[in-house]
């Protein structure tokens, strides 16, 4: 059998999480409620997870 090719992962730069307005530094992403702060949550289409703990946030809302 073949070798299947793994697939390389892209690494983001944590300044990529943080952006400045007007002086002032907002955050892009969550932090896990649990780990706390630092420790950001992966964004999916339904769901932010934690990828330290597996802490799970389910996002509501009307699917139409």
């Amino acid at each position: 059998m073949a070798k299947k090719e793994k697939k390389k992962k892209v690494k983001k730069k944590k300044g990529e999480y943080y952006e400045l307005k007007e002086g002032k530094l907002e955050r892009k992403k969550l932090f896990c409620p649990k780990c706390g702060a630092g420790v950001f949550m992966a964004t999916h289409k339904s769901r932010a997870v934690c990828g330290k703990c597996g802490y799970t946030e389910w996002k509501t809302g009307d699917k139409k």
